[in-house]
């Protein structure tokens, strides 16, 4: 989980087409790469402590900057997701196909119900 951790943070601030818009409006106060950099600083050394190993041969501690240097992640991978693509999505859609089948008795119950509710209210008024 932790390469689609680091994605989900977001794209890159070179790509990302939102962020200076929603830093401007402060929607947002911190960059998709500072949210992805204190992310990385907070959770290496909790992962470390519990005996965790990151699954990231370039991460070390850049003494200099006083944070984690890190890997290249995979946007390939995360555009993939993005658009539909991604290594589950298939089952999710089929889970979410089946839901919408199985709940049509209820839909189909309520609309039902709400015709026989307007049907007595409309005999009422009369």
């Amino acid at each position: 989980w932790w390469w689609p951790s680091l994605m989900m943070l977001g794209p890159t601030d070179d790509v990302s087409v939102h962020t200076e818009q929603s830093m401007k409006w402060k929607l947002k106060r911190k960059s998709n790469d500072d949210l992805r950099q204190q992310f990385i600083d907070q959770t290496v050394p909790q992962a470390e402590l519990i005996g965790l190993t990151i699954p990231d041969p370039d991460l070390k501690w850049n003494e200099e900057r006083g944070s984690y240097d890190f890997g290249e992640i995979d946007w390939d991978e995360f555009w993939q997701v993005v658009k539909g693509h991604g290594p589950m999505n298939k089952e999710r859609m089929k889970a979410r196909v089946g839901a919408w089948e199985r709940g049509a008795w209820i839909r189909d119950a309520a609309m039902a119900h709400a015709a026989k509710k307007q049907e007595r209210k409309e005999k009422q008024a009369v």
